[in-house]
């Protein structure tokens, strides 16, 4: 896949997923009203929507290559500057007053 069609491809997924995350969370919160007397079945539905838009986005980011972006920031902050480093405070460093 060319590289713009895997941007526009990945980009439509993950627009679709925030669009089916939003949906099922407002199904979710309006279901709880009394008033709409909406119907009680389609409410495990919605939280199985939630979840499905997530799949979604995580499935456009990675076309997309979006998902690189956190891989590159866990590996600086995890092996790169040692300012950075998790687990590597040296306690004579900080707040020396």
């Amino acid at each position: 896949m060319k590289r713009k069609n895997a941007l526009i491809s990945g980009n439509i997924l993950m627009g679709l997923g925030l669009v089916t995350m939003i949906g099922g969370v407002a199904y979710s919160i309006l279901n709880q009203l009394p008033q709409l007397q909406l119907p009680q079945f389609l409410a495990h539905g919605a939280m199985m929507s939630i979840f499905i838009g997530a799949m979604l986005w995580l499935a456009g980011a990675r076309i997309s290559g979006r998902e690189k972006v956190c891989d590159r920031y866990y590996w600086l902050r995890h092996y790169g500057s040692p300012r950075c480093r998790q687990g590597n405070h040296d306690k004579t460093s900080h707040h020396s007053h």
